[in-house]
């Protein structure tokens, strides 16, 4: 594995083709993934989630007629392991990527009529997709156009293996990189800002380095976008419910560790209120501090680390209007506090107007705001981008707080975030912030769990299934 632990030896006082077992703690992606790997291996599995449902922090929940996401999440084509677990619970139709890379972006500094850019693709060979559209974005300068081509190759360049890119900060290398604040602004932190949940200054150059290229730099098609027609909720709890009831996985639903312990033959024993289940493997797949509070002593050598990773939050403002108001199923803004706009009429289940959610990343300032604060600030902003929304009359107005959506991806996190190994025969660690090389995101989630997956398949001397890593072929 990449952490650089040494791989555990297979248990040797088992014979060869016992039932093995293993507990997961968690059912977010990272633990449903999990889950689903190590059943598909033969693994006897019993998943356990303290919420009432699964899917982590991307879920859904009823308001009035609507089904309402908690935030937008959009995953992109680059994500083959996101993709991955979208063809294992049979979802993949239900959340297609766009054919091409298109992003709409509106400034609202401009005249109306003149406010629109695009960012979008080309068929071509990396770096050309990208040429025509930075050459006629009319966000930018000429000047700052040229720059923002001069700052992806020396991007392009660098070495996502070198540990001291995690040290620094996005922000100090792009102005490093004749980047100007209006290039950051409207380039750099619109996918910045989405992707890692920080603003350029606020993250690691390692971290952003990654994001894009990956997404921008590797492939013609590797940010392409997709996102789900239908609620989280569909996907991350009723088909992967499905999908884990045919694997065989027990799944139990408001149902809280409270302890987890090595037993004296080498198993493990995992407390939940009234039961004590025993099994060969555990994973945790829990937030930092949860992990944290279950690790047995010596499991990790600085288990304080755990404690140093931050958070970042993220603000979900809905606006339901009486008619349309939006043509396109999203687009991006500049020169407003709004940042990302999506459609989610049809998903949502809204038969007459229009839903609309704003997605408000890296948002620390606002994410106590009253709701009476928010309607006032948002709304006369969506009347500015959208002529449309200035004669309709707004239905219902909601705001949906995550104050802890993501780890926050400062400089230095990097050598906080664990690998999927302990030093705990038989324990193992998935979730979106442990040292998978990608942000907090849903495809670092996925990744997660089939690498705690896979070494514990490893240390039991069991062949993972033959399709579990089909997506780094992909990749």
């Amino acid at each position: 594995m990449k952490d650089g632990t040494r791989p555990e030896e297979p248990h040797a006082d088992t014979p060869a083709g016992t039932e093995r077992s293993a507990v997961v703690v968690g059912g977010g992606l990272a633990g449903t993934t999990a889950a689903l790997a190590l059943a598909d291996a033969g693994v006897r599995v019993t998943l356990l989630e303290g919420r009432p449902r699964l899917g982590g922090l991307a879920f859904s929940f009823r308001r009035g007629d609507l089904t309402v996401d908690n935030g937008q999440h959009v995953y992109l084509r680059c994500c083959t392991a996101y993709r991955w677990f979208l063809d294992r619970i049979e979802g993949a139709a239900l959340a297609p990527l766009q054919d091409r890379l298109d992003v709409p972006v509106l400034d609202v500094a401009k005249p109306e009529g003149r406010r629109l850019g695009r960012l979008r693709r080309d068929p071509l060979p990396v770096p050309l997709h990208l040429g025509r559209s930075l050459a006629t974005y009319p966000h930018l300068s000429f000047a700052e156009r040229a720059g923002v081509g001069r700052a992806a190759l020396a991007l392009k360049g660098l070495d996502l293996a070198d540990p001291t890119l995690d040290s620094q900060d996005f922000g100090s290398w792009l102005a490093g990189h004749g980047q100007s604040a209006r290039a950051v602004e409207a380039l750099w932190d619109l996918v910045g800002v989405a992707t890692l949940n920080a603003v350029a200054g606020d993250a690691s150059l390692g971290l952003a380095a990654m994001v894009f290229k990956t997404g921008l730099l590797s492939d013609p098609g590797a940010a392409d976008i997709g996102w789900a027609r239908v609620p989280l909720g569909e996907l991350h709890d009723r088909l992967a419910r499905k999908a884990l009831d045919s694997a065989g996985v027990r799944t139990e639903v408001r149902t809280r560790v409270t302890s987890v312990s090595i037993n004296e033959n080498g198993t493990w024993s995992v407390q939940v209120p009234g039961e004590t289940l025993r099994a060969d493997i555990v994973v945790l797949a829990v937030p930092p501090r949860e992990t944290h509070d279950l690790l047995p002593t010596g499991a990790l050598d600085v288990p304080e680390n755990l404690l140093g990773i931050g958070t970042a939050p993220i603000l979900n403002i809905h606006v339901v209007y009486d008619r349309k108001v939006l043509a396109k199923p999203f687009f991006a803004a500049l020169g407003t506090p709004v940042q990302w706009v999506f459609d989610r009429t049809a998903a949502s289940g809204l038969r007459d107007g229009q839903y609309l959610a704003l997605s408000q990343s890296a948002a620390q300032d606002e994410i106590d705001e009253p709701v009476a604060v928010l309607r006032e600030r948002y709304l006369p902003e969506l009347e500015r981008l959208l002529p449309a929304a200035r004669g309709a009359r707004v239905e219902d107005f909601f705001v949906t707080r995550e104050r802890t959506a993501t780890f926050a991806p400062t400089p230095g996190v990097g050598r906080l975030r664990p690998g999927a190994r302990t030093k705990a025969p038989g324990l193992y660690l998935a979730g979106a912030w442990t040292a998978t090389g990608w942000p907090a995101t849903m495809e670092s989630a996925v990744r997660s769990g089939v690498s705690a997956a896979d070494a514990a398949l490893g240390a039991l001397g069991r062949p993972r299934p033959g399709h579990l890593f089909e997506f780094e072929e992909a990749a």
